[in-house]
């Protein structure tokens, strides 16, 4: 008799960590992912690999598009997966360009190694995935309304509710049967920050057996100003402007890149820059700009009323004069040629990549210039680095002092606090999950948002790592991983400023053999330079 198969989630990605999100379902011996993100930043935790062949998996649950959560699908298309991916319509829209951006990424980085590694004389590097890999998974996707039931097949149902965090983002609803039993398990992906620009709050779920939640932010809550946030961006701009530098605001692509276009036109319309009538505002990235007509093109069911008015009028709610947008390479370059005082947003919004790193080497060591970081930076990144106040970092193979003036701009976040992250939990009035997951966070702010909602609403909260397993018809967990961390090259202690002028006068030293037989005027020469050494230091 054929053993009877399980509901079960085993936990891939994002386990302690905020990257790369990717969640296994099985039922009825079939089996399906819920994201299947890359992994950016440095992270801690090893993955396990998914358990089964990607050929055996049916169906992709996408929440929203950013490549944290879906920049691994291309590489389990080149695996063997053939099945369908359920997402939003403007998640599909933006998957074609990031996804494709993504492969231009690959591509590039594995050109750059099999490069270096034919001089070595070894074998060349296959990208991840490519763009036909890219071209043929699009062919997969099933765009999706918010808020309509569709059964996948005769045991699992997907619903999207709009999660607030980016364009098309959604949380998502799975119900799933096997059986006698039939289980409702919701994954809230990245939950949206309240009163945010263009987009829509957070919707909440009411009812579910279990919740897998995001904790980006689960430990804190987002700095309250006095001050709303356009006007803080504002004041930075002014006194930038003023000293003849530029603002330099990292920022992804997709989405905060269009928030930040809409506060500069309030900004801009209100007049609340003064003395710099016309301040240029240039989008260096050929992705934000595809991006940003995807946004043009988006329905009433992505954007909040203020957004949907201005769009109603024939207006462009991002777009505004003095605003330009640089696509080819010889373009982004001028700017730095470019002494205007100016406002360029680029990516990536961590610093790890892009355009943005050229920009950050121009003017990182410019009193006068300031870095406007506008959204979460993750552990390892550079822009983690920079707002932790490193005085120097290494860009392009030369040490960049970093004297210009660093800023995190408060209350635009696209991750909900704790507070709005329990307030999605709160929401579960008709049914509260019996179990809840926390995952998509790093592991203090992870844990300690599973002990607030312990204490909160009294109901089983753990923090899974990867490669764990959980039966959803028992309730019972069928395998508890432990956290496998990455091994990490030790560096070799950094010396000292004294230890190295010690070292420089030993190697004078036991040079001095070298300079018998020289000519008296160059040894004079050299004997001039030390006493004026010596001089200083007396």
């Amino acid at each position: 008799m054929m053993r009877r198969m399980r509901m079960k989630l085993t936990f891939i990605g994002a386990n302690h960590e905020v990257t790369g999100s990717c969640t296994l379902l099985s039922w009825q011996g079939k089996y399906a992912v819920i994201d299947c993100g890359m992994e950016q930043g440095q992270n801690e935790y090893e993955n396990a690999p998914l358990p089964v062949p990607a050929s055996a998996i049916s169906c992709v649950f996408l929440t929203h598009a950013h490549i944290d959560h879906t920049g691994n699908l291309p590489l389990l298309y080149r695996q063997g997966f053939r099945g369908k991916v359920y997402t939003t319509r403007a998640t599909t829209n933006l998957c074609a360009i990031m996804l494709a951006d993504s492969a231009h990424i690959q591509m590039q980085d594995a050109e750059y190694k099999s490069r270096k590694a034919q001089r070595a004389g070894k074998p060349p590097v296959e990208p991840a995935y490519d763009m036909n890999d890219v071209h043929e998974l699009l062919k997969c996707f099933r765009p999706c309304d918010y808020d309509e039931d569709i059964w996948v097949d005769d045991g699992l149902m997907v619903r999207f509710t709009d999660a607030g965090h980016m364009m098309g983002s959604a949380s998502v609803s799975l119900t799933v049967r096997e059986g006698d039993a039939q289980k409702k398990i919701v994954f809230s992906g990245d939950v949206g920050n309240l009163h945010q620009p263009i987009l829509k709050d957070p919707v909440l779920v009411k009812s579910a057996d279990y919740l897998v939640i995001e904790s980006t932010y689960g430990d804190r809550s987002h700095q309250r100003s006095e001050v709303n946030p356009t006007q803080l961006l504002a004041d930075i701009i002014q006194r930038t402007l003023d000293k003849g530098g530029n603002v330099v605001i990292p920022a992804f692509a997709v989405g905060r890149t269009q928030e930040m276009l809409y506060m500069i036109r309030e900004i801009k319309m209100r007049g609340m820059v003064k003395g710099h009538d016309g301040f240029p505002v240039y989008v260096d990235s050929p992705l934000a700009a595809q991006a940003t007509a995807v946004f043009l093109q988006c329905d009433a069911s992505c954007v909040d009323p203020e957004t949907l008015e201005i769009m109603e009028q024939g207006e462009n709610p991002i777009a505004f004069d003095g605003m330009e947008i640089t696509v080819s390479a010889d373009e982004s370059k001028a700017l730095n040629a470019n002494k205007t005082p100016k406002v360029i947003i680029s990516a990536s919004g961590m610093c790890d990549a892009g355009r943005i790193r050229h920009h950050l080497k121009h003017n990182l060591w410019r009193a006068e210039s300031a870095v406007v970081f506008v959204g979460y930076q993750a552990q390892g990144s550079m822009g983690r680095m920079l707002q932790d106040g490193r005085k120097e970092v290494r860009l392009f193979g030369e040490t960049v002092q970093v004297a210009c003036e660093i800023q995190t701009l408060p209350g635009v976040s696209g991750h909900a606090d704790q507070e709005g992250l329990m307030r999605f939990v709160d929401g579960f009035t008709e049914k509260m999950p019996q179990q809840i997951f926390v995952n998509h966070g790093e592991h203090e702010p992870a844990e300690n948002f599973a002990a607030d909602i312990r204490e909160r609403h009294h109901v089983k909260v753990d923090v899974p790592y990867s490669g764990s397993t959980y039966d959803l018809v028992t309730g019972q967990w069928e395998h508890q991983a432990s956290g496998v961390l990455i091994p990490r090259k030790e560096k070799a202690p950094v010396p000292s400023a004294y230890d190295k002028f010690v070292a420089t006068l030993r190697r004078l030293m036991d040079s001095c053999e070298l300079f018998k037989g020289k000519p008296d005027h160059e040894l004079t020469q050299h004997t001039s330079v030390l006493e004026k050494i010596l001089k200083r230091v007396k």
